[in-house]
């Protein structure tokens, strides 16, 4: 784990990357920042968690570090004893989480539910999407208080990498780090806000299951209604009907393993 400091004090805020070791748009932005140096008006984190995993340029060594906070430092499991120190270094602070996905090109936010922090920050940040993921947070850095976490785009895109280096400026200039009008920063200009009515929220409901093999489709598109009877993937041609309306979210043949993505209801806006 590698951890960049800017600013004098105790950092209140953090930015975290590299969780998932395939997923390179968070570091590359914590980088292209630290490289910056900007100027602060408070101290800030910025971390990059999973080097070993990002060095092989595999999701992860031995299991899904966003499945194994809040960590054991004895444990065998590299990412187990990660999770526990990546929790101390976060413990007290309001922290950005950096991922990617193949199942939609638009950053969207993440959280556990949607509460007084979610509604200070993500109307600040690049997105017009937050996604409450309720019980199915088990074991996910998202689960400690006051964490956003953001899908950027893509999964090894350039796009995403460069959604991921927008929505940290924005996020550290929600949370009084950046002053995003200051002449001195590179590009300097202030993040669009948005007001509560124009961000949708989304809750998760239950996953859609598969198996974790035969050849794979889907038919839908993410945040978009699905009528109840409507086909929205298959599996060997056979297709999937729902059995009732539902949006989906992070739907993709070949994201997860034995997992389409989630069946979500909309629940209004962050107003």
């Amino acid at each position: 784990m590698r951890i960049n400091e800017l600013g004098e004090g105790t950092p209140e805020v953090a930015v975290v990357g590299g969780i998932h070791g395939d997923e390179p748009c968070g570091p590359v932005a914590i980088e292209r920042l630290v490289a910056e140096s900007p100027p602060v008006r408070r101290p800030v984190k910025l971390v990059v968690a999973n080097e070993e995993a990002l060095d092989a340029g595999d999701r992860y060594l031995d299991e899904d570090l966003n499945r194994a906070f809040p960590g054991d430092p004895d444990a065998d499991s590299h990412e187990r004893r990660l999770a526990a120190r990546l929790t101390c270094e976060v413990r007290d602070c309001t922290t950005l989480s950096l991922h990617s996905t193949q199942s939609f090109a638009e950053p969207f936010a993440l959280v556990d539910r949607v509460d007084d922090v979610t509604r200070r920050i993500c109307p600040r940040l690049p997105v017009s999407v937050v996604v409450e993921t309720d019980r199915f947070t088990g074991g996910r850095l998202i689960e400690h208080a006051h964490t956003v976490e953001v899908e950027c785009g893509l999964q090894g895109s350039d796009e995403a990498a460069e959604n991921a280096y927008d929505l940290v400026r924005a996020f550290l200039d929600a949370t009084d780090v950046l002053d995003a009008d200051d002449e001195r920063l590179p590009g300097a200009s202030r993040a669009t806000t948005h007001d509560d009515e124009d961000v949708m929220v989304y809750r998760l409901l239950e996953p859609i299951p598969k198996t974790p093999t035969g050849e794979h489709e889907v038919f839908a598109a993410n945040f978009q209604p699905v009528a109840a009877g409507e086909s929205f993937a298959a599996t060997d041609g056979s297709p999937l009907v729902a059995d009732r309306d539902f949006y989906p979210v992070l739907l993709s043949a070949y994201g997860y393993e034995d997992i389409f993505g989630y069946v979500a209801e909309r629940v209004g806006t962050l107003s």
